[in-house]
């Protein structure tokens, strides 16, 4: 079942005296949280709490929040390192695309021979790319997201790849 909120951002610290707090963004791009009007902090109950976005704009990797309730450098520096969360009807989405929240857990499986070669366990970025790892026989694959690899990626199939020899223990044989 997907979770109604997304990790959206992890607060940084403070910036100035009036409650700023500088983000550090878990969006594909910095610019999709300044569309935000909400967002929320989950409690140690593990409910949400709603606080409205009063200001938000990009500051080079970062982004400078004015949130609900956070009016003081203080207020703002017991927020550090606090992890807030976005409602997925926030966010739009384009067509065929989907959250990363979401492709975790989806099959891998060889895009000829159906095979299955695990699940989805992370997605991340690294230098500019994105690398899916996958949990095959107790061990985790890197595959890279490039279209000589991964030949289709759908939440209702999972992800379809073309495994170079070698990659998974057994490639030569599927």
């Amino acid at each position: 079942m997907k979770s109604l909120y997304l990790e959206g951002g992890k607060i940084c610290t403070s910036h100035g005296v009036k409650g700023l707090v500088k983000v550090e963004h878990l969006c594909d791009s910095p610019k999709v949280l300044t569309k935000i009007k909400r967002i929320y902090f989950k409690e140690r109950n593990g409910s949400f709490t709603e606080k409205a976005v009063l200001s938000c704009s990009v500051a080079g990797q970062f982004l400078l929040m004015g949130i609900e309730g956070i009016n003081s450098r203080e207020e703002a520096i017991a927020y550090r390192g606090r992890m807030f969360y976005l409602n997925r009807e926030d966010v739009p989405l384009p067509k065929g695309a989907m959250f990363i929240a979401d492709m975790i857990g989806l099959p891998v499986f060889h895009a000829e021979s159906g095979e299955s070669l695990g699940e989805i366990s992370d997605v991340s970025d690294v230098a500019g790319r994105r690398i899916y790892t996958v949990k095959y026989q107790g061990r985790e694959v890197l595959i890279p997201d490039v279209p000589e690899f991964i030949k289709e990626i759908s939440e209702e199939r999972g992800m379809a790849i073309m495994p170079i020899p070698g990659l998974f223990d057994d490639a030569d044989e599927v």
